[in-house]
């Protein structure tokens, strides 16, 4: 067997590797080399033998739900300080995301004024 125990391979991994390896000694290789490439495709297409705390686990919904709101608070911890229309960041942004405010805003023509129009009225609704 080449190097390396395979205690650590799960069923499909190890019957995935002997089906490997009958098919490159029906092509005409050694055992020894059969064995090595089949190994090296399992490990290459998995990874390797199994992971420490079981693959394919998922994570409670709870936790993910806990994770997505400490995520959530780390992203406005981020922003604070940086307000989204100020004058600066206006001049930044797309037209696209420009539209996007004058709408939230409900700015009158917004869909036929240029971009330096839609700063324009950004600015004077505040």
């Amino acid at each position: 067997m080449p190097l390396g125990s395979k205690a650590k391979y799960t069923a499909a991994q190890k019957r995935k590797a002997a089906r490997i390896e009958e098919s490159y000694e029906h092509k005409g290789l050694s055992k020894e080399d059969a064995e090595a490439r089949a190994w090296a495709t399992v490990n290459k297409q998995s990874g390797g033998g199994e992971k420490a705390g079981g693959s394919g686990r998922r994570k409670p919904s709870a936790q993910k739900a806990e994770d997505r709101h400490e995520s959530a608070k780390r992203a406005a911890a981020s922003r604070q300080g940086h307000p989204r229309s100020s004058r600066a960041s206006l001049e930044t942004q797309t037209k696209e995301s420009l539209l996007k405010e004058a709408r939230a805003k409900d700015i009158p023509g917004r869909s036929s004024m240029r971009k330096d129009q839609l700063i324009e009225a950004l600015r004077k609704a505040g």
